[in-house]
Parts: C-alpha cells; sequence; structure tokens
C-alpha cells in the first residue's frame, strides 16, 4: 500500500508540471510572406512563423506527380522544459524553389508543403501549403523598327512583341517601369508610352522586358536617340507675407514658424500630393478618346517652364530648392481654363500645394493635370472635350498670384507637355506607328 501511494504521489509531482508544460506549449502561425502563385527555375520565397518559444524544426518542400523534393530544411536545439522562459519574436525563413534546387521538377502542377515544429514540450507540427503552377521556360518579346529620337525630360512610344509564358510586360528606364497595353486591333502586339525623366542621365538605356508570373523576364533594346536638354535653374525670392497665405490656406492647423512650416509643405506636402498624383495611373482607360493635339491655355504666358529648379531665397539666405514639375501660364484673373484634350475626369478637388486641381485622364495612362484653379467646375467621372471650360484660373495653393499650373504624365511620371501640344510629334510617335501596325 505504501508503494502505490509513493508512486502516486511521484505520478502528481511528475504529471502536475508536465501538464503546465503542455497547456504552455502553444501552435505557431505560419504565413507565406507573399503568396506564390508560380516558381520557375529559381524562385526566392519567405515563411513568416509566429511562436513565442521559437521553431525546433522546420522543412519546407515541393510535391509534384507524387514525388516529395525538399527545398529546406533548419534544426535547432530542443527546448522541452525551459521553453516558457522564451519570449521569441517573429522569425523570417528564406529559401529558393525551382528547378534549380529540386532538378526533377517539370513545367505544370505542383504544390509547395511548409512544416513547423514547435520548440516546447508538446512540439506541435502546423503546415502551410499552396498550388503553384511551375514555368521553366522564359518568356521571349521583340522590339519594333522605329528610330525612337527621345527628348530629355520628353515621351516616347514602342510597340513590342511578347511571346511565349508571360503575365507582364512594358518598359523599364531607371528607376520607373511603364505599363504596356495591346495595340488596337491587333492583340498580338502592344505598346508602351513611357517618359525619359528630366534627371536621368543621358546614358540611361531605355528596355523593354516581358516577365512571366514565376518571376523570369527577358528584355530587349530598341534603337533610340537621346537629345539633352538644359533646365532652368531660377532664384525665387520669399517673404512673410507669402509665407503666411501659403501656410494658412495649404495647413491651417500646421505648427512652428513660418519658414518651417513652409519647407514642410514645400518638401513633405509636395512629395504627398505628387505620389496622389502618381496614383491616378491606376484610373486609366484603355483606349485614346482623342484625335487631336493637346490645347495649350489660348494667349497665356509662360511664367515657368518643365523641370525649373528652384532656389527659395529668405531674408537673403537659400531655404530650399525644389524642381517645377509643369508649365506655369498666366493671362488674367480667373481665366477660363479648358480641357486641354478629350479625357475622363479622374481628379477635381484641393491637393495641397496645387490647391484647387482638376487631372484628365487621355487613355493608356496618360494624364493632363490643372493646378491652382479658383473655382471648379467638373466633378469625378466627368466627360469633357478638348477645348470645355473646366474652371478658372487663380492662386490657390503653392501659387503667389493667379495663373494656371499645367502638366502631365505617363503613368505616374510628370513629363514636358510641349510635345503633346505639337500635331506633327503626335502623329509621328504615335498615330502614324498605330496605323503602321
Amino acid at each position: 500500500m505504501k508503494l502505490v501511494v509513493a508512486i502516486l504521489i511521484v505520478l502528481i509531482l511528475i504529471g502536475i508540471p508536465a501538464g503546465l508544460l503542455l497547456l504552455l506549449s502553444s501552435h505557431s502561425s505560419v504565413t507565406f510572406v507573399q503568396q506564390p502563385k508560380a516558381i520557375g527555375v529559381t524562385t526566392p520565397l519567405t515563411v513568416h512563423v509566429t511562436n513565442p518559444h521559437g521553431a525546433r524544426h522546420v522543412i519546407a518542400a515541393i510535391e509534384q506527380n507524387g514525388a516529395t523534393q525538399t527545398l529546406l530544411e533548419t534544426d535547432n536545439p530542443a527546448n522541452r522544459f525551459n521553453f516558457w522562459r522564451a519570449h521569441l519574436p517573429p522569425q523570417d525563413f528564406h529559401f529558393i524553389a525551382g528547378k534549380k534546387q529540386a532538378p526533377n521538377l517539370k513545367e505544370g502542377k505542383a504544390r509547395l508543403v511548409v512544416q513547423v515544429q514547435s520548440n516546447d514540450l508538446a512540439g506541435s507540427t502546423d503546415t502551410i501549403s499552396a498550388d503553384v503552377e511551375v514555368i521553366l521556360k522564359p518568356a521571349s518579346v521583340t522590339a519594333d523598327g522605329f528610330q525612337h529620337y527621345i527628348n530629355q525630360g520628353g515621351s516616347e512610344m514602342v510597340m513590342f512583341t511578347p511571346s511565349g509564358s508571360w503575365t507582364e510586360a512594358g518598359v523599364r528606364l531607371g528607376n520607373n517601369t511603364f505599363r504596356s497595353f495591346p495595340v488596337p486591333g491587333n492583340a498580338s502586339q502592344r505598346f508602351a508610352l513611357f517618359v525619359f525623366p528630366w534627371d536621368l542621365p543621358t546614358n540611361a538605356v531605355p528596355k523593354v522586358y516581358a516577365r512571366n508570373a514565376a518571376g523570369t523576364e527577358s528584355t530587349t533594346q530598341f534603337w533610340f536617340k537621346i537629345f539633352p536638354k538644359k533646365f532652368r535653374m531660377r532664384d525665387l525670392t520669399i517673404d512673410d507675407k507669402f509665407l503666411d497665405k501659403v501656410d494658412n490656406q495649404i495647413e491651417p492647423d500646421g505648427s512652428g514658424d513660418l519658414l518651417t512650416r513652409f519647407l514642410k509643405i514645400n518638401g513633405e506636402t509636395r512629395r504627398e500630393n505628387n505620389k496622389t498624383l502618381a496614383d491616378l495611373r491606376l484610373k486609366t482607360q484603355e483606349n485614346f478618346p482623342w484625335t487631336q493635339s493637346f490645347l495649350q491655355l489660348a494667349n497665356s504666358q509662360v511664367e515657368s517652364e518643365f523641370a525649373d529648379v528652384r532656389t527659395y531665397i529668405y531674408q537673403g539666405k537659400k531655404v530650399d530648392r525644389q524642381v517645377h514639375l509643369g508649365f506655369d501660364l498666366a493671362v488674367s484673373a480667373h481665366t477660363p481654363v479648358v480641357a486641354a484634350n478629350d479625357g475622363k475626369v479622374v481628379w477635381a478637388a484641393p491637393l495641397g500645394i496645387y490647391g484647387n486641381c482638376i487631372v484628365v485622364d487621355h487613355g493608356y495612362g496618360l494624364q493632363s493635370i490643372y493646378g491652382h484653379l479658383s473655382e471648379l467646375g467638373v466633378k469625378e467621372g466627368d466627360k469633357v472635350t478638348r477645348g470645355q471650360t473646366m474652371g478658372k484660373s487663380g492662386s490657390t495653393g503653392l501659387a503667389a498670384g493667379d495663373h494656371l499650373h499645367f502638366s502631365m504624365q505617363i503613368d505616374g511620371v510628370q513629363v514636358n507637355p510641349v510635345e503633346w501640344w505639337d500635331e506633327h510629334w503626335i502623329k509621328d510617335h504615335i498615330q502614324n506607328r498605330m496605323k503602321a501596325q
């Protein structure tokens, strides 16, 4: 009897702590950082694991046609009893999936499987999986045979034909990527409008690319010649009267002295506003609703040009430098502002440094921007025609006097509009090339 009691006591002394340790053990949260849909020759993947006790064993594998090939296997020393002291942050496990790691992989469907064992007494195993398409053949792409004469800060269009397995194609230049669209009446061909940014070195090379879902990419070049441009450097003197007007109109609840508030508006707010404009590229239509050249504000005097580099002078000192990405056009106070061409309004509201602002989409990522307006006569969603009055010029936003700030952008990158005011340039670079296909 005493022996039985002793055994029971021992079991209780062991069982209670063991039970508590089991209760303290936990499952792992396992997710793909980016859900994979396709893999190629070498496709990088990351798995995010959350468990305060860490992971004892992690294995990633790919299954295809009944065969399993290991892609990643890691082990950590087991911590079955002191794990409750650990409070580990989430961990990311990186591995490569593809033909290089799994030589027997073939094109077709497969399944990725990741198993994670928690590093505690229970050692629970949690699993995630993803069905993927294995794509081993790269896309290919051929560009047109046109001669592309490109102005620094200007626009251009290239046509090309992607083939093979591809999901994305367009133009890359510097840090910018420009989307492509099917050529009307010829779905096998595509075209992309793109910008050679004003501040990009003239030895930069634009490339057409085609990319498949697995991330494998092919590129090609096309014939081009860049014409360098010299952009103006200008000093702009500002005073307290101007700062008071701008600060209290754009950010009336701002803190700090007048100059501090202005510098924040001229820098941080400017960048935020330009991002808002760039994001409007996603609201484009896949057609050109226009057939004529774009209109410049009639009888207007050019006060500032595209890519003027402005140095701001306050009380005799240089306090800031920014780039003006448009034309300032002045006629007289409250001059009617017309749509430069047929299109659809995708923005009609105040926008920081641009004041009351209108953005019109002209298709395929091409958009015109009208800033500093005193009145807005259209609303988002309205269709407008070339020469239609949309509002009146003014001095809202970051403007010292009444004028229209006019600019254009292609896929969110602002561009010199002078080419789009030129009927011959549009025919040579856009319309005739479209007809030739």
